[in-house]
């Protein structure tokens, strides 16, 4: 795939609307990552599949006490969260683009984590909410996989140093910017804590009233970001 190319005299120049749009698409995936850790800690076993200091907490607690099957799935789910970032970051891998606001190299690489979390969706409604053993396993390395290669398209984009699976880093940059005297960016990135929040809430509530149906929140936010992505911010330049 060539580097960013735009039809002739489609070129637009950076906007304040444009950069909103990216801010909002950033939260459409902060929200996933919430409903998608939601689902996998309450209905996958009590793991993360997007935050992973959480599960590298859990490698510890789980060691301690000899639970086997929490070792395992937090194994897991880390091994394909690597997985998927590294595929994310060679796929992202093209000279120039930072030059534009929303490369297609990013949303190619969130159309495949879509196919993963819309792959998972379908085996979850399939077993009624209630994977055996073997299946919640590779629930758990689907959705890992799925949120690594979202983490590393979001990074590629570096806004204001939001993340749309870890907010840890996010937090501690609006202590930072706070304590400077500085609101540029509090503002933003407080959305993003509060859009990791949303989602968890709308994945838990979803596994309570409609389990089955649970695991289809997030791909619809994350399809949703890459129809707005695409209809609005291809060609334009950052």
């Amino acid at each position: 795939m060539p580097n960013e190319p735009t039809a002739a005299g489609s070129e637009t120049t950076p906007s304040e609307p444009g950069k909103r749009v990216v801010d909002l698409i950033l939260m459409l995936l902060t929200a996933a990552a919430g409903a998608t850790d939601a689902l996998a800690y309450l209905g996958l076993g009590g793991v993360f599949t997007a935050n992973m200091t959480g599960n590298l907490v859990l490698f510890g607690i789980a060691g301690a006490s000899g639970a086997d099957m929490h070792l395992a799935r937090a194994g897991v789910a880390v091994t394909a969260f690597t997985v998927g970032l590294v595929i994310a970051y060679r796929m992202t891998a093209v000279p120039g683009l930072t030059r534009w606001l929303w490369p297609r190299r990013v949303s190619l690489s969130l159309v495949v984590a879509l196919a993963l979390q819309t792959t998972l969706a379908v085996i979850w409604a399939q077993t009624a909410a209630h994977p055996g053993r073997l299946v919640d396993m590779g629930l758990v390395a689907l959705s890992g996989a799925a949120m690594g290669m979202q983490t590393a398209a979001a990074r590629r984009l570096a806004k204001a140093g939001i993340t749309t699976t870890f907010v840890t880093g996010t937090l501690t940059s609006v202590a930072e910017d706070l304590s400077h005297g500085s609101t540029k960016n509090v503002l933003r990135r407080c959305a993003a804590l509060l859009s990791l929040v949303a989602g968890a809430l709308g994945g838990a509530v979803a596994l309570r009233v409609a389990p089955a149906l649970a695991a289809g929140i997030a791909p619809l936010l994350v399809m949703a970001a890459l129809l707005i992505a695409g209809l609005r911010l291809h060609g334009r330049r950052s």
